[in-house]
């Protein structure tokens, strides 16, 4: 995506799309706890005499990101500011903007920003927006398929042998996940544990699958992996949506464990 440059230092990244729901339902979704947690990881907004003043995400793993609220206008936009992605680097902000539109559909824009006097930091903004795509892509179908419901997130990532191509083939291979295609009705293989549904999207280069899953309860698989200078990752997340969400995950949330034990060992393992 093309980094816009103003005038002002300002440089900035944009993502727009149309979802189902009112101003009101996509507001849950993106500016409460329980909302974001819905389609992105687990969150919570730390208010002060009522209002909200920062937002931290648990990726788990390590420190919580927190980012400071600097505007709040319910249902129609709120911003918020980070630290940068590297030492020394400038903070980036973060806007969200819902316009409603005819159909009962909403258009929500995601704007990142930084500003700076040079092209040093626009590799950052880059970033950030490849990172998002995934989650943004997860917070569309929860919108159209689930707006509203509750859910519990399970997940793990770990470091397969190899390039990030050969861990990625390695790992589509055992999840019978080569190949794939959108609209596609895709069931895990035997010998990995329950998990079916519709693929939404199949994408290589940031390698990205998401499958919107009714077994073994509704919700949203999404497969990934990344490479960030040591061992490759894979990794998959699981959003269970619904009454039964908390049980579901408790339920699969060992058997998946078990299952990555046995089929993707970590890299100095597989070398022996």
């Amino acid at each position: 995506m093309t980094v816009k440059k103003e005038a002002s230092g300002r440089r900035s990244v944009q993502t727009e799309f149309v979802v189902p729901g009112t101003p009101e339902e996509i507001w849950q979704a993106i500016a409460t706890g329980p909302g974001i947690s819905s389609w992105l990881m687990p969150a919570e907004f730390e208010t002060r005499d009522g209002k909200p003043v920062a937002l931290t995400l648990d990726f788990g793993g390590g420190p919580c990101p927190r980012s400071e609220i600097t505007a709040w206008d319910p249902p129609r936009m709120y911003a918020a500011q980070s630290a940068g992605l590297e030492p020394g680097s400038p903070p980036i902000a973060a806007e969200w903007h819902i316009e409603a539109q005819a159909g009962g559909t909403c258009v929500v824009r995601l704007v990142h920003s930084l500003f700076a006097s040079t092209d040093d930091w626009d590799d950052q903004l880059e970033h950030v927006e490849s990172g998002w795509s995934g989650f943004l892509r997860t917070l569309q179908i929860y919108l159209r398929h689930f707006r509203g419901q509750g859910s519990t997130l399970t997940k793990w990532m770990v470091p397969v042998a190899g390039t990030e191509a050969e861990a990625w083939a390695t790992f589509t291979a055992a999840l019978g996940l080569q190949g794939v295609s959108v609209g596609q009705r895709w069931t895990a293989p035997a010998g990995v544990p329950a998990l079916a549904g519709v693929v939404e999207h199949a994408h290589e280069g940031p390698n990205d699958i998401l499958v919107r899953i009714d077994q073994p309860a509704p919700g949203v698989a999404a497969f990934g992996s990344v490479d960030m200078g040591g061992p490759a990752m894979v990794g998959m997340n699981v959003y269970f949506y619904g009454d039964a969400s908390a049980a579901a995950a408790a339920r699969e949330t060992p058997l998946w464990q078990a299952w990555v034990k046995a089929h993707l060992p970590a890299p100095e393992e597989s070398a022996v």
